[in-house]
């Protein structure tokens, strides 16, 4: 037993940067990262909402923050954010109910998540700024 783990060659540690992570691994990573960045933003979100319905005041005070470049690309981000996590999330759905599983769909619906997300975040980024 000892000359079988011998005689493996382990890495010592494992490089992130030279791994090939295939399209569907990606958009994965990309599915989590998406749904942490709107749960984490989303309470920013609620506490904008309600400091713009305390009083006609604090609503003028909130669309002046929301009309700031810097404010504008974070909804951007956000809006992103929400769009890949909800495509993605239409994605795992079929693959769930067992279709899309072999990879060349696999690969092709992840195409299509990533180019849905961007494109509909695109149109978006348009009418926001």
């Amino acid at each position: 037993m000892a000359e079988l783990t011998a005689k493996r060659k382990r890495p010592v540690y494992l490089d992130l940067v030279r791994i090939r992570l295939p399209l569907p691994g990606f958009v994965s990573i990309l599915h989590r990262v998406s749904g942490a960045l709107l749960f984490f933003a989303g309470f920013a979100l609620l506490w904008l909402l309600d400091a713009s319905l305390r009083s006609p005041e604090q609503y003028e005070a909130m669309r002046a923050v929301a009309a700031h470049p810097f404010a504008k690309l974070v909804l951007t981000v956000l809006a992103w954010a929400f769009l890949h996590h909800f495509f993605a999330g239409i994605r795992y759905l079929f693959i769930d109910a067992d279709i899309g599983v072999a990879l060349g769909a696999a690969r092709k619906s992840s195409w299509a998540v990533l180019a849905a997300s961007l494109l509909v975040t695109a149109l978006a980024a348009a009418w926001l700024w």
